[in-house]
C-alpha cells in the first residue's frame, strides 16, 4: 500500500518519472510537469488499487498552486514513483475531485 509521505518525498527527491501514457495524458490536458509536482506535494491518496498485474498503484488527488484539481495515478518501478496517468477530473466520472459521478 502506498503512503503520501513516500510519495512527496520521492516528488522532492525527483525519484519519479512519467510513463509514456501518463505523460501524454498530462499534455492533452495542458498540465505542465511543475503543476503534476504541485499536485502531488499537496495531494492526498483518494484510493489505493491492489495488484491487477502490474503492481500496486493507487490514486493521487492534488491540486496545483493556481487551485486547479488533478488526478495521478501512481505506481512503483523498484524504488522510483511511477506516474501512470494524470488527468483533471471532471463530470460525468467525478462529481468532485473527491467524488465519484
Amino acid at each position: 500500500m502506498f503512503d503520501i509521505n513516500w510519495i512527496h518525498e520521492r516528488v522532492t527527491q525527483i525519484e519519479y518519472y512519467f510513463s509514456r501514457h501518463g505523460d501524454q495524458e498530462r499534455q492533452n490536458d495542458g498540465l505542465t510537469i511543475a503543476e503534476v509536482e504541485e499536485a502531488l506535494l499537496s495531494g492526498r491518496i483518494l484510493e489505493q488499487y491492489k495488484d491487477t498485474g502490474r503492481g500496486e498503484s493507487c490514486l493521487v488527488v492534488g491540486f496545483t498552486e493556481a487551485g486547479k484539481p488533478v488526478h495521478i495515478v501512481c505506481g512503483t518501478r523498484g524504488d522510483w514513483l511511477v506516474v501512470v496517468t494524470v488527468y483533471i477530473p471532471q463530470p460525468p466520472k467525478f462529481k468532485t475531485p473527491y467524488e465519484r459521478g
